[in-house]
This record gives structure tokens, C-alpha cells and sequence, in this order.
């Protein structure tokens, strides 16, 4: 079953926010479990941290739940490539929600990757979504500084940044 996508394009305008806000509750690196920050450990600080090593490569997953279960987005980036996904596995007859980044220069290559064929380097990146998924170049964006806020913006709102493409699969 092939999902439908709706495009939510970029804005120019991004709305303010409070900069020492965050409503991430939990803050935990893929490849290092032991490296993780609770809600009362997410400073000002760390926030800088975590938006600068997006554009060294990062693996990281920002949760709103605090038990890192139903409500989170992935952001992993390569240095090259940063791919952002947003999940939302709702309760009570809700309906779950999937946004992910969106680079618009790769819209094209849909039907390849239903076809599976991850050597490809025209359609795959070499990143890997926890660590086994392959990601297409549709859904990682080149623009790391755009990223980095998209990053900083999820962390300290909770909400998708309005300053970059994304893609939701219905």
C-alpha cells in the first residue's frame, strides 16, 4: 500500500517563540544510550550543543513523551544530509501523524524508491534510520543551517519548523 503525501511548503515567515522554552522532555543519541537528557537537563546549553553537531552528523531523538514512546522526531545527519522525521502515534480513535523533511530538488524520484533499489546513490543517502532504514534524498535536506533551527525549533516548541519543506505521509 502506497501512502499519499500532502507537501506542507515552507514559510517565510517563522513565528517567535521563547527562546529559553523546551518542550522536549527527553533528548536521547541513537547510538549512545548513556548519553541522554532529561527534561530538567535540556539547558540552554545543551540545546546549543545538539544544534551545532547537526552539522557535524548526529543521531538523535527528541521526545515531547516523556517515556520516549508515542511522540518524538528523529534527526540524523551525516554532515552532508539531515533528515528529520516527525512521529506521533496517537491514542482514543486519533489519527497517527508522519511528517517528514522535504527536498523538493529530488521530487522525481518517488517511484524509484518504491522500487527498492538502495544502490542507487541518485535516490538513497547513506544514512540509516535506526540504524537499519535507508533514507531517500526526497526526505534529507542539504541546508544544515536551516536543519540546525528546524532542530532547535522542535526542541524548544514542540512543533515543526516552519522555515523548511516537509512531506506528510496520510
Amino acid at each position: 500500500m502506497n501512502p499519499k503525501i500532502k507537501i506542507v511548503p515552507k514559510r517565510e515567515t517563522i513565528p517567535s517563540f521563547d527562546p529559553n522554552a523546551v518542550a522536549a522532555n527527553y533528548i536521547e543519541y541513537y547510538h549512545s544510550p548513556k548519553k541522554a537528557y532529561k527534561q530538567e537537563e535540556i539547558t540552554p546549553k545543551i540545546i546549543s550543543k545538539i544544534i551545532k553537531e547537526v552539522s557535524k552528523g548526529i543521531n538523535i531523538n527528541l521526545f515531547l513523551d516523556p517515556a520516549g514512546e508515542c511522540d518524538w522526531m528523529e534527526a540524523l545527519s551525516d554532515g552532508e544530509w539531515l533528515y528529520l522525521a516527525r512521529f506521533r502515534f496517537c491514542q482514543n480513535g486519533k489519527q497517527d501523524e508522519y511528517f517528514f523533511s522535504y527536498n523538493p530538488d529530488y521530487a522525481s524520484t518517488v517511484a524509484q524508491t518504491k522500487e527498492s533499489d538502495y544502490s542507487d546513490k541518485s535516490v538513497w543517502t547513506e544514512l540509516l534510520s535506526g540504524g537499519q532504514s535507508i533514507i531517500p534524498k526526497i526526505h534529507a535536506i542539504t541546508n544544515l543551517e536551516s536543519g540546525a533551527k528546524a532542530v532547535g525549533f522542535f526542541i524548544r516548541t514542540g512543533e515543526l519548523y516552519p522555515g523548511i519543506d516537509w512531506v506528510q505521509e496520510l
